[in-house]
């Protein structure tokens, strides 16, 4: 009998809102508040994204290293994180995702986070909400133990967030062809990790994923309560 793994993106698919530029703000605040001096560069090196002239993860270490700083000991970072989690918590879940999960859970499934937000808050975001495993972006740490501003390995997210998956069921020992996974994002940069499972969902999809989603007989949730208003 195959193992059976819920697979879940978490910005807009578990929340209603994004978290990244949110955590980092929130960090800010706590940390360094004349770091929001620095918003109109965070501003900046998002429009370089979009104008193709940076890559995704590439903007991310920006501004992490902006408005929280280029090392930071993870003693000072995790009050932060754990204030962070818990108004994500409180506030930014929807109630379809709880139920989901909670019924995944109940029918047996290993439950599995895959982001591309940083493990260092996804992981304490999942942990509140059952997560057994988490598969995120993760940050390098210097010769002093410090949390810093670059990326440790790939960003979790497009055709790199479905070879961390295989990366992670070949360290758990986990043969693809011995396992059942049931996969929700909301993003068409996840199509590829849809592709792959055996049950794709596409969950609070934009447009894009919908349209992919009924081209390819995938099935279509809405927990945001948006669509069809």
């Amino acid at each position: 009998m195959k193992s059976a793994l819920a697979i879940y993106d978490m910005d807009r698919t578990i929340t209603r809102r994004a978290t990244y530029t949110p955590f980092l703000i929130h960090a800010a605040l706590r940390l360094a508040p004349w770091r929001l001096l620095l918003m109109p560069l965070v501003l900046l090196a998002m429009a370089a994204y979009l104008l193709k002239l940076i890559e995704r993860g590439r903007l991310k270490e920006i501004n992490y290293r902006l408005l929280i700083g280029n090392a930071i000991a993870p003693e000072r970072l995790e009050p932060v994180i754990e204030s962070f989690a818990d108004r994500q918590i409180a506030r930014n879940i929807l109630p379809g995702a709880r139920a989901s999960i909670a019924s995944d859970r109940a029918a047996g499934r290993r439950l599995v986070m895959a982001t591309a937000s940083y493990r260092i808050y996804a992981g304490a975001i999942a942990q509140r909400l059952g997560f057994k495993d988490v598969i995120a972006t993760e940050t390098q740490r210097d010769s002093a133990g410090r949390i810093i501003a670059r990326i440790e390995g790939s960003n979790c997210y497009g055709d790199s967030k479905l070879a961390m998956i295989e990366a992670w069921l070949e360290r758990e020992g986990l043969a693809r062809e011995a396992v059942h996974i049931r996969f929700y994002s909301d993003h068409v940069s996840d199509a590829p990790v849809h592709r792959w499972s055996d049950e794709p969902v596409a969950a609070n999809a934009h447009d894009r994923l919908v349209r992919l989603a009924r081209a390819e007989g995938w099935q279509v949730l809405d927990w945001s309560g948006k669509r069809g208003r």
